[in-house]
């Protein structure tokens, strides 16, 4: 870990000196046709990035992530999807850079759960305007993530939906490939222990979050990611159809609009058990299984947020 700066100095550092790196997964839903876009707003703006990095193969980004982070930049901006800046916060964690994010992405939770405008040149802007943040990440084992870890249906989802439906429709490409992969799906028994009390469930879907929202839908409003929490919570009981209605009445109203008003377990550490053994899809790599344990780390990663944006 190295030493930090306090927040005020490292967003001093950023609008005096606009030491940056730009990389831009080009292969993301909008990168490639906005990564000239991008550069041409930071210029109006006052950046003159040290280097840029078009990334065409994303198995490279490691190893050019890597390379950025030696030119020894006060902010790294990173565009492209939940994916790809899941794999940012990997290398960003603890070190003394900021992360930027441009939201190229298709259901972008990360920069949703951030406050960030959507549309690039408002991102853009709060690379310029903004203030240098701390907050939390999850740990599921050894592994940071930014957003959720997931366990059941949405791991076979996320591992079937066609990228060529994501480019079409956008976030709606996951629930419509739920319909297909649901009515082959098992629900299984899930088990929570939180500060000494195990909870249990019958379900397809479980959840747990660190940020505010999944597949691009609010899950509460009063979730935060900067609130030293995380938040665990299953969709539907053992019944699909049950499964499929809360997940379109969450989609169309953003049903729970608190944390005391939905089926929410929280904690700063939980103990993830199911019957069967299920994989875990942490932030969209799933290479992790349960038994599982999953914590909070506060004030893990340091990032580029609005102005507004309540700092804890």
């Amino acid at each position: 870990m190295s030493e930090l700066r306090s927040k005020a100095e490292h967003t001093k550092a950023i609008r005096d000196l606009r030491r940056l790196v730009l990389v831009v997964n080009t292969r993301s839903r909008r990168g490639r046709r906005l990564y000239f876009e991008a550069l041409r707003r930071l210029a109006d703006e006052g950046f003159r990035p040290m280097r840029t990095y078009a990334v065409t193969d994303p198995a490279r980004l490691p190893e050019i992530l890597d390379e950025a982070l030696g030119l020894e930049p006060d902010l790294l901006v990173v565009g492209g999807g939940d994916g790809t800046l899941s794999g940012a916060v990997k290398h960003i964690a603890h070190r003394d850079v900021a992360l930027g994010v441009l939201p190229l992405g298709t259901t972008n939770n990360f920069a949703r759960s951030l406050g960030l405008p959507l549309d690039l040149a408002r991102a853009v802007k709060v690379l310029s305007h903004g203030k240098v943040a701390d907050i939390d990440l999850g740990m599921a084992g050894d592994t940071p993530f930014a957003n959720l870890a997931s366990f059941g249906v949405s791991v076979q989802v996320a591992g079937t939906v066609k990228p060529w439906l994501k480019r079409l429709l956008g976030r709606a490409a996951y629930p419509l490939t739920a319909l297909t992969v649901l009515p082959r799906h098992r629900p299984f028994r899930a088990y929570v222990t939180v500060d000494g009390r195990r909870h249990e469930l019958l379900t397809h879907q479980l959840n747990i979050a660190n940020g505010r929202y999944h597949g691009g839908w609010q899950i509460a409003k009063d979730i935060s990611i900067d609130n030293r929490r995380l938040v665990a919570y299953a969709l539907g009981s053992g019944r699909r159809l049950r499964l499929l209605a809360e997940t379109m009445a969450r989609a169309a109203t953003g049903r729970w609009t608190s944390l005391a008003g939905g089926p929410f377990v929280t904690g700063a550490e939980l103990l993830i058990e199911t019957d069967p053994p299920l994989p875990a899809d942490v932030d969209g790599e799933v290479r992790l299984r349960t038994p599982l344990t999953i914590r909070t780390v506060p004030n893990g990663m340091r990032v580029m947020v609005p102005p507004d944006f309540v700092d804890t």
